[in-house]
C-alpha cells in the first residue's frame, strides 16, 4: 500500500518514520522543507502539495495541530481529496473536533473516499518507539484493510466504534492529561515546601495510588528543568478547548477543566504559545521562587 502523510511536526515525523520502517513506500509534505528533507534522506519521496501527496497514494494520513489546518489540507483547493482516486482513504490522526471530522468525512464519501480518524495518545516519544496508542474510529471493513499501516506506527491500536467516537475519547485523554500536569505541580510544590527530597516524593508518588502517567513522564522533565515533552502550550490549548466544547454539547459541567485551562491561557499569556505544555507548571514555581528540580532525570523522554 502507497502511503501518504501530511503534518511533519514533532509527532507526525515519528508516525511517518515508523511507516518507513516498516516498509510502506511513502510520499510526504509538511510546509517545514526541512522536515520533509529528514524523512526523504531516510527513503521517503517529497510532496510539493497535499493533493501530489495523494495523487501519489492508495491512503493519505494527515497529522495537524488544529481542525483549522486538517479542513485547509484535506478540502483545499490543492488539498488531499484533490488528489486521492476513488476507493482512497483519508486517515486523520490529529486531535480533531468530532463536528468538522464527520463534516469531511461526508464531503469525502461523496467522492468515494473512505475516512478513518485515528488520534494517537501516549507522547512523542511512545510515537518514536512505535508503541504509541492508535484510537481508531471507522468503518469496521475499511478499518480492517488499514490495520497493518496503524500497527507499522503504534500499539495497542484500539477500534472504538464508528466515526467521531476515536475523536471524543482522545479529547477525553489529552483533558485529563492537563488536569493531572497542574495536579502534578501543585503535589510536587507541596512536597518542597514540606522539605521532601523531591526525587524521594517523585518515587513514592510513582508507587502509590496517586500517581498518574503524566507524573510518571512529565514530572521527570519538570524535575530536569527541560520541561520538553513536544508538546505546546498552543496545542494544550486547543485541546482544552475541544474538550470544554464537549462538555457544553453534552449539558455535563467540567469545573475542573475550567480551573486547568484557566492556568494554562495564564501560562500562555506569560511564557508564549510555544512554550512546552509542562510550563503551566513554572507559573508556580516563578510565583513562589521555588524552582522544582532533582538531579537524574532526563531532559527528553527516551
Amino acid at each position: 500500500m502507497n502511503v501518504g502523510f501530511v503534518g511533519l511536526g514533532n509527532l507526525g515525523r515519528q508516525l511517518a518514520a515508523s511507516l518507513l520502517r516498516a516498509g510502506f513506500p511513502l510520499c510526504v509534505g509538511d510546509l517545514d522543507a526541512a522536515a520533509v528533507a529528514g524523512l526523504v534522506a531516510a527513503g521517503a519521496s517529497p510532496a510539493s502539495s497535499p493533493r501530489a501527496a495523494a495523487e501519489a497514494s492508495d491512503c493519505v494520513i494527515t497529522c495537524l495541530p488544529s481542525p483549522r489546518a486538517v479542513s485547509e489540507v484535506v478540502a483545499g483547493a490543492d488539498g488531499v481529496l484533490e488528489g486521492l482516486r476513488r476507493g482512497g482513504t483519508w486517515i486523520d490522526m490529529s486531535t480533531n473536533d468530532p463536528h468538522e471530522l464527520e463534516r469531511l468525512a461526508a464531503l469525502a464519501a461523496s467522492r468515494r473516499i473512505a475516512t478513518l480518524e485515528c488520534p494517537v495518545t501516549g507522547g512523542v516519544h511512545k510515537a518514536e518507539a512505535g508503541e504509541i496508542t492508535v484510537i481508531a474510529g471507522g468503518d469496521e471493513a475499511v478499518f480492517a484493510a488499514h490495520r497493518s499501516v496503524l500497527e507499522a506506527m503504534g500499539s495497542p491500536v484500539i477500534h472504538v466504534g464508528p466515526l467521531g467516537k476515536a475523536s471524543v475519547i482522545k479529547v477525553i485523554t489529552n483533558m485529563l492529561a492537563f488536569v493531572h500536569l497542574v495536579a502534578c505541580g501543585e503535589a510536587l510544590m507541596l512536597a518542597k515546601r514540606a522539605g521532601l527530597d523531591l526525587a524521594d516524593a517523585f518515587e513514592v508518588i510513582k508507587a502509590s495510588s496517586g500517581t498518574s502517567f503524566v507524573h510518571e513522564t512529565e514530572g521527570q522533565v519538570i524535575l530536569n528543568g527541560s520541561y520538553d515533552i513536544g508538546f505546546t502550550l498552543d496545542l494544550a490549548l486547543k485541546d482544552l478547548g475541544l474538550a470544554l466544547d464537549l462538555g457544553d454539547d453534552a449539558g455535563v459541567p467540567l469545573a475542573l477543566v475550567q480551573a486547568a485551562s484557566a492556568r494554562f491561557v495564564e501560562a500562555h499569556e506569560r511564557y508564549g504559545g510555544a512554550a512546552w505544555s509542562p510550563t503551566v507548571v513554572k507559573l508556580l514555581e516563578d510565583d513562589l521562587g521555588e524552582p522544582l528540580r532533582a538531579s537524574g532525570f532526563p531532559a527528553r523522554l527516551g
